[in-house]
């Protein structure tokens, strides 16, 4: 199982849209993540971040309405013992909420201990509830794949196969379709629930697409920012074969839905074969809607199973 870590950038980019938080101080080192020992011995993301707290060091410190009064209330010498403790006791963010001014001693004394500092007008008690649950797939059951995962009409779909069959290339033509990039080579999955996988991009692999013959590719660059994704959950894998693979091991017309278990949560799961002259970004396109409709409760094979079995019954009538 890879283990993974968080830093303080993709803490405040992952949820600067929602909620709509400045970093004002502490931004030399942007990298800055969880300290590991402290992971190791949380129990849960709870562990991680809650209100000033002189007992539990290495986490995110949030300051809301009645922090802020409690320092400002107290004298000049007072506050700056103060927020020297809450420094030293190495937070790996502070987050101050409830629209409220940061002292200007912790803006301070966040720039010089490299500390960041980020402040919001949301409630103390949301930022707290969202950071935790960010937080959590620190705790989550995790794995690495191989393949391209992607959004694709809004679904999670891990593209699988051999290599040498255009995986990258069959994201790239997807791309240019107007679908998102979520990871390419490796992907990260999480097990956020009993029934649910998420799917990440490692780091070090961020908006980044390998072309044979091309190199590397930053499509957040060449696309846009529309063009790429943080997350998403996994819903589909389409499985790239060669064509006599397909004869061999597959059914043409496959009686019941495949699945592939990851994390012991079972994945809907098409394969197709490779072959000359075969449009694979269409046909990617149409496995993706139809397991929509199978979602939705719409099973065209079951259908045409009654179908048929109907005409059966009419021809038997005397």
């Amino acid at each position: 199982m890879k283990p993974i870590s968080i830093s303080a950038e993709a803490l405040f980019e992952e949820h600067q849209p929602s909620l709509r938080w400045e970093w004002i101080a502490g931004h030399a080192h942007p990298e800055r993540r969880f300290d590991e020992a402290a992971v190791r011995d949380a129990r849960s993301a709870a562990d991680l971040v809650g209100y000033l707290n002189y007992i539990h060091p290495y986490r995110v410190q949030l300051v809301g309405r009645r922090e802020v009064a409690y320092l400002n209330d107290a004298p000049p010498d007072v506050l700056e013992r103060r927020i020297q403790r809450i420094v030293t006791l190495e937070p790996p963010v502070i987050i101050v909420a409830d629209d409220q001014r940061a002292p200007d001693r912790l803006v301070a004394m966040c720039d010089r201990a490299e500390i960041p500092l980020f402040i919001t007008s949301s409630s103390a008690g949301h930022v707290i509830d969202v950071v935790r649950s960010y937080l959590s797939q620190l705790f989550a059951e995790r794995t690495t794949r191989h393949g391209v995962f992607m959004d694709i009409l809004g679904l999670g779909v891990l593209l699988t196969g051999e290599s040498g069959l255009g995986k990258s290339e069959l994201g790239l033509e997807l791309i240019s379709r107007g679908h998102g990039l979520v990871a390419d080579d490796a992907v990260d999955l999480f097990r956020v629930s009993q029934s649910t996988l998420e799917g990440r991009c490692p780091d070090l692999l961020m908006n980044l697409l390998e072309v044979r013959g091309i190199g590397l590719l930053d499509i957040k660059a060449i696309f846009g920012e529309t063009a790429v994704r943080r997350k998403m959950r996994l819903k589909l894998i389409v499985h790239l074969v060669r064509k006599e693979t397909m004869e061999r091991e597959f059914e043409r017309l496959p009686y019941e839905p495949l699945y592939e278990e990851i994390l012991e949560i079972p994945v809907r799961k098409v394969v197709i074969a490779v072959d000359a002259g075969r449009n694979l970004a269409v046909l990617v396109e149409a496995a993706v809607r139809n397991t929509i409709l199978q979602l939705r409760g719409i099973d065209t094979y079951q259908e045409f199973i009654a179908r048929h079995q109907a005409a059966m019954d009419a021809l038997r009538e005397p």
